[in-house]
């Protein structure tokens, strides 16, 4: 080409420029791509979380394996009260009965408590706040109802002993009437080997057992104040105890315990207090314990929240001017 003239290609591949953001392929530069992790806990903008410090990822996996077992322990006590309650009915029928109230109040305990362990659980290993403050939440309110029982426990602990040889007369008066007073007051006298409330002569109140009645079991004990039972040994019937109230007390000591159950059950109570304050004292740490873990790793996603919403905020103000080209 001559002079000055120019193609007209290239004048205008000289006067072409690339505008910024012009071309979807040119506009981004590929990066690494996000990991699992963080894609799905992307925020509703779409941008993935930023990990927690070692810190609150040490407090995040500590929770998460506390309420994983407790889940686990909640789960089994649900099991162990539901198959109470469904064995219930037939052993009931034959005489060696699972009393229910204990089953029925293990089932709502274990659910509970597996419940809020489970919100911890996931709360904890999603990183989510809403399960975390249902799971603080829910503590707080075992924590109260803990408190609550304690203080009902200290206040009629008095009354409580006072009564109890009057409680075991009217459960012996109806020991045939029930199939899980039936199986408690045989658990209890077999246990403390023990007979009646005060004495052996309390079976007498039962319409059942005293001399006076026309059944089979006139004068007779439950195979459970036998000295020795037998191996298999529910059965009212065993004959280790007929006509034991007809005996004199010289005679009856030899096949049957003579003394009540009032005194050694109100001892046996006070050890069990003592043994029971003391896995309550260690469940409740526990508890707490968990509290502070839960506040702890809220405050640490809370901090994570604010500083991925500090850019976001601060690119919303004025555009920043462009140096010329």
């Amino acid at each position: 080409m001559e002079g000055g003239e120019r193609s007209p290609l290239l004048s205008q591949g000289a006067g072409c420029r690339a505008l910024p953001g012009s071309s979807p392929l040119t506009s981004r530069r590929p990066g690494p791509a996000p990991r699992e992790d963080q894609v799905w806990r992307a925020g509703a903008g779409g941008e993935p979380a930023s990990p927690l410090p070692l810190g609150s990822s040490c407090l995040k996996y500590l929770t998460f394996l506390f309420n994983f077992v407790f889940s686990l322990l909640g789960l089994l006590a649900l099991a162990v009260g539901l198959w109470g309650l469904a064995v219930k009915g037939p052993l009931g029928s034959g005489g060696a009965a699972l009393p229910r109230d204990p089953m029925l109040g293990l089932a709502l305990g274990g659910l509970a408590v597996g419940a809020v362990s489970l919100a911890g659980c996931l709360g904890a290993l999603c990183e989510n706040a809403c399960l975390l403050h249902c799971f603080s939440g829910g503590l707080l309110a075992f924590l109260l109802l803990e408190a609550v029982l304690g203080a009902l426990l200290v206040a009629l602990w008095g009354p409580l002993q006072d009564g109890l040889e009057y409680t075991l007369r009217a459960a012996v008066a109806h020991y045939q009437d029930d199939p899980d007073l039936h199986f408690l007051i045989d658990q209890v006298q077999r246990g403390l080997q023990c007979c009646g409330a005060s004495s052996y002569q309390d079976w007498t109140r039962n319409m059942h057992f005293n001399c006076s009645s026309p059944g089979a079991q006139a004068c007779s004990l439950p195979a459970s104040c036998c000295i020795r039972p037998r191996e298999d040994g529910a059965a009212v019937s065993d004959p280790c105890g007929l006509g034991a109230l007809g005996l004199d007390q010289e005679a009856a000591q030899r096949v049957v315990h003579l003394q009540g159950c009032g005194p050694p059950l109100r001892g046996w109570l006070r050890r069990s207090v003592r043994t029971a304050g003391v896995y309550v004292v260690a469940v409740v740490a526990v508890q707490g314990a968990e509290l502070l873990l839960a506040a702890q790793l809220l405050r640490a996603l809370a901090v994570r929240k604010g500083a991925l919403q500090s850019p976001r905020t601060a690119g919303t103000g004025a555009p920043r001017e462009r140096p010329p080209a």
